[in-house]
């Protein structure tokens, strides 16, 4: 029989971390069929052949932190996650979502999403058509959606709990037995309409679009312990977590559900940050999962592997003047407007005599003058910078404060240009750490954060990143190849419990990337304005993506979409091919 594609003659990498080698790939009816050489399958007999002659050859990534709830409805492609070799992203991520949801609550969680994800509300209001009230309806309704990579969906604890609360869940009251027992059998629902988990945050800067605290923000063990039995009521699935910091330890809040998941058998994994400086509480929680694991349960911390922090510009959601009254006179102008005025001697010196006065919604707001930990972001997008590019430094080898620094350098490129506050995971001044975090078992990648925050951040790029700077390019502490390939492909797959893909095995999954990994590059963000309403996001680009391939299509060849549109909706956990 002929095969529907051939990648001929590349250096394959299987997603387990052996060894590349010279070899092809054969598909056929999504699956791969042929590894090594492609002996059944002459070129004139193949319909789609690949010469991959020089190129890596990787199983596609998994993303397993996203928020393409929305963008899954409206949008036809997940980019900027597609345009880096994500070929599954797991959606529902931090206990937010769409589903389920009351008419009467639609309100509610736009402004959830508003605050917490930074999703304007005209874009959820134009896009979201609404035609779905319970979780199973809603993931008909992205069923039904033709796209270009495939999806999977957590059960997001903050709808649930409004759901079944009304009103007594957004201000946080504590859940009944009653509601209890309702939430446990719509986990179970969910479950058995296809939910790989459940998600839930308890971060404090999580916060809705009028700066009250998430629903979700303080419920009771009882409550993620009763949600989690409904999950394994209908199957099992993974836990997803966000904890805060109280007091500087992670401990009480993480050990709950830690506590709760074990309880029940299901796996957990949680966003796992760490400071630039001072104590290294991300230690305690590394302690906690090695007794976790030790005891019998199954616990992954998710970690980015560059800084986490915010992408900050004067057309974006964020800069650092943006709570000053001065600044905020002038915010409501054009972009060209507001650096034509900002160029003017008179109004630059009264935004720089002024201060911060004006109080968030969300403290996040407050982190855009950390001086020492922002940097401007050239197109050649440097997330691991030396200390003396930083704004701090850079005043000082002038001569002017941090906020003249910052102020001139936000309107060069005609106020285009953007800084990276790298916040946390670049403790002192170094990946380092992130990177010894990256080889333990315990961690997997993740984190990208697509189809969310589109004015503050562009992590869903992160795949790129990993291939290009930590495989390639950094100077000491390097990844191989293999290794950083399985970091993004099978591991995160099994932490999902989707085993049918994430490795180029005959039987698995034909989510494929072909890269030209010498030329592999990562652009920096730009402003585009292609969501629904004309609603303003971050994209950014790569070069050295050859072909990405979702089920055996190609959905993507140099860095260009194609018409091919096979992704679908993943509905429960997959078994690895018998």
């Amino acid at each position: 029989m002929s095969l529907d594609l051939v990648v001929r003659n590349g250096t394959v990498v299987d997603g387990l971390g052996g060894a590349p080698f010279r070899g092809d790939v054969g598909v056929r009816d999504g699956v791969i069929v042929e590894v090594g050489t492609a002996t059944g399958s002459g070129d004139s007999e193949a319909q789609h052949v690949i010469d991959a002659t020089g190129l890596l050859v990787t199983p596609g990534f998994v993303d397993l932190h996203t928020h393409y709830d929305g963008q899954s409805i409206w949008s036809d492609r997940l980019n900027p996650s597609s345009a880096h070799g994500v070929t599954t992203a797991l959606m529902g991520n931090c206990g937010v979502g769409f589903a389920p949801c009351r008419i009467t609550d639609h309100e509610v969680l736009v402004d959830l999403m508003a605050g917490v994800e930074d999703i304007p509300g005209v874009v959820m209001t134009d896009g979201l058509p609404w035609t779905w009230e319970t979780f199973p309806q809603f993931m008909d309704a992205v069923d039904a959606q033709a796209r270009d990579i495939d999806v999977a969906a957590y059960l997001p604890h903050s709808p649930l709990r409004v759901y079944v609360m009304g009103q007594r869940g957004v201000d946080r009251e504590p859940a009944t037995p009653e509601d209890l027992a309702q939430m446990r059998a719509l986990a179970r629902e969910a479950a058995e309409a296809g939910a790989l988990g459940f998600s839930s945050s308890r971060l404090t800067t999580h916060r809705t679009r009028a700066g009250s605290q998430i629903p979700s923000y303080n419920a009771a063990y009882s409550e993620i312990l009763e949600i989690g039995r409904g999950l394994a009521d209908g199957g099992g699935g993974l836990i997803q977590f966000v904890p805060d910091l109280p007091d500087g330890a992670y401990q009480p809040v993480l050990q709950q559900v830690f506590d709760a998941a074990t309880d029940v058998g299901l796996p957990v994994t949680f966003t796992l940050l760490i400071g630039n400086a001072g104590e290294p509480v991300w230690r305690d929680a590394v302690t906690m999962v090695e007794k976790a694991n030790s005891a019998g349960a199954t616990i992954t911390a998710q970690v980015f592997p560059r800084p986490v922090g915010l992408i900050v510009g004067l057309d974006l959601s964020i800069n650092p003047f943006v709570l000053y009254p001065s600044y905020r006179a002038i915010a409501g102008l054009s972009l060209a407007e507001r650096v034509a005025e900002m160029r003017k001697p008179e109004v630059r010196q009264r935004i720089l005599a002024d201060k911060v006065s004006i109080v968030p919604n969300n403290p996040i707001a407050y982190l855009a003058q950390s001086w020492d930990w922002t940097f401007p972001l050239g197109d050649d997008a440097d997330y691991e910078p030396d200390p003396s590019k930083s704004i701090a430094a850079r005043a000082r080898a002038r001569g002017v404060s941090p906020a003249e620094e910052a102020y001139d350098r936000l309107l060069d490129d005609d106020g285009h240009a953007i800084l990276l506050d790298a916040l946390a995971n670049f403790r002192d001044n170094s990946l380092d750490t992130v990177g010894a975090l990256m080889r333990r078992d315990d961690v997997v990648l993740g984190l990208g954060d697509g189809g969310a925050h589109y004015g503050m951040i562009c992590d869903s790029s992160y795949p790129t990143y990993v291939l290009a700077h930590w495989a390639r390019d950094r100077k000491s502490g390097r990844l191989s190849v293999q290794a950083a390939v399985r970091e993004l492909t099978s591991v995160p797959a099994r932490v999902a419990g989707l085993d049918d893909r994430g490795r180029i095995a005959v039987g698995y999954k034909a989510d494929l990337n072909v890269i030209d990994h010498d030329n592999l590059r990562l652009h920096k963000p730009v402003v585009t304005y292609d969501l629904p309403a004309g609603g303003r996001r971050l994209d950014q680009a790569a070069d050295g993506y050859v072909a990405t391939i979702v089920a055996g299509e190609i959905i993507a060849e140099n860095g260009k979409p194609t018409a091919a549109r096979p992704g679908k909706l993943v509905r429960g956990r997959r078994a690895a091919p018998a």
